[in-house]
């Protein structure tokens, strides 16, 4: 089959991004042996190899397998490597993640390359090129999961190994400014160019009041005030579910805080630099933060608005936390097909943060981007801005 020129100029862009993304998810595994990419964790958390495998599931399961004349690598596979997509069958319990050590992480990456092979047929036909998208999109939220995975795994391990050597320079934060931002009328939402995901989706408008909101994250230093202040220790500035949480878990500093003075990170261990964004809080925490320096969490809503009125740090350093419940937007649709339990079923209990951090893939991040978890996560790169009436 042929394609007009135009086709196959996007074929030839789409392939070249197809190659560098799915190279990049090996380059981050590279590093770990075999051994640690049969890890998991914690339930939340999947092994490297595990990621590797249900990223290539998707190109597989969602695009290929409708192609005539796929020759589909292993049936066994089907099962295994899908994540929670129930209208395709019966997932492999989450949980149970790391009891996979066969097939062989050698074995997975034949099926990458099997993938791969059959997946240039694909590229040049525009029927595919949504799906396509969709799954190169899929595989760069995969790539931070790796990192923040193969952290918290790490951080288990006695030995406190070093994913990567990485030199911290300590460095001086910017005073904290306060933004004003008038409020009124505001339109949130995907403007329609280039790829989103569903759930950022349709394009609507919100009445803001009047906000301030800070002009950096807050820092590792500042929140050691909390800290030294009894902030753990005080349930004045806690939501209920959060304080029961932080009893039962004994909560004392964020995660990775060995101590007052060091972390442990993808570099092993290290000092903390009083002036880098604090992460790896929960929501609780950044909401008990906020209560305790007199200020609180902005809106998703807010969030979106101050893109534009010289806040710094709103991407690549750690993804935000706001007051938003993960909900969907006014008129939403699912994707259609196979990928409509992609984000819509998610849609409850869990807390939108907006931004990006210093893991998420180059490209990957927009201002109506909806990452989202549920407010006791503490192993992603999550981080705090504040905001208040104004």
């Amino acid at each position: 089959m042929s394609f007009p020129a135009e086709h196959d100029a996007a074929a030839r862009d789409l392939g070249a991004r197809y190659a560098a993304i799915r190279r990049l998810s090996e380059d981050i595994a590279r590093p770990l042996s075999p051994e640690d990419q049969c890890v998991q964790s914690m339930p939340d958390a999947s092994p490297t190899k595990w990621h590797l495998a249900h990223t290539t599931w998707f190109f597989e399961r969602m695009i290929l397998r409708e192609r005539e004349g796929y020759d589909v690598f292993d049936a066994d596979f089907d099962s295994l490597f899908n994540s929670y997509y129930l209208g395709l069958g019966d997932p492999y319990p989450r949980a149970q993640r790391g009891m996979l050590s066969r097939p062989e992480l050698a074995r997975v990456l034949a099926w990458r390359r099997h993938v791969d092979d059959a997946m240039q047929g694909a590229l040049g036909d525009p029927v595919c090129r949504e799906l396509i998208e969709l799954g190169l999109h899929h595989e760069q939220q995969h790539q931070e999961l790796m990192l923040t995975d193969i952290l918290h795994a790490f951080s288990r391990n006695p030995l406190l190994p070093v994913y990567r050597q990485a030199p911290v320079a300590m460095r001086e934060a910017k005073p904290l400014r306060w933004h004003f931002h008038p409020g009124g009328q505001f339109e949130i939402g995907h403007q329609g160019v280039g790829f989103a995901f569903d759930n950022e989706s349709p394009r609507h408008t919100v009445t803001l009041r009047p906000f301030r909101i800070a002009s950096r994250l807050a820092t590792c230093g500042e929140f050691a005030e909390f800290i030294a202040d009894g902030g753990y220790a005080r349930p004045e500035f806690w939501l209920s579910d959060g304080w029961a949480l932080r009893r039962s878990e004994g909560w004392e500093r964020p995660l990775y805080w060995q101590d007052d003075d060091r972390l442990f990170s993808l570099a092993g261990p290290r000092r903390i630099d009083p002036h880098e964004p604090v992460m790896h809080v929960s929501f609780h925490e950044a909401a008990a933060y906020a209560a305790w320096a007199g200020k609180r969490l902005p809106t998703e809503f807010e969030w979106e608005a101050a893109v534009n009125i010289g806040c710094e740090e709103m991407f690549a350093h750690a993804w935000q936390w706001t007051r938003s419940s993960y909900d969907p937007y006014p008129g939403f649709k699912a994707f259609a097909g196979a990928a409509a339990e992609y984000n819509g079923k998610f849609m409850v209990g869990q807390l939108v943060l907006r931004g990006s951090s210093f893991a998420t893939p180059f490209g990957h991040a927009r201002p109506s981007y909806r990452n989202f978890f549920t407010p006791s996560a503490r192993w992603q790169f999550t981080g705090i801005r504040l905001a208040e009436d104004a």
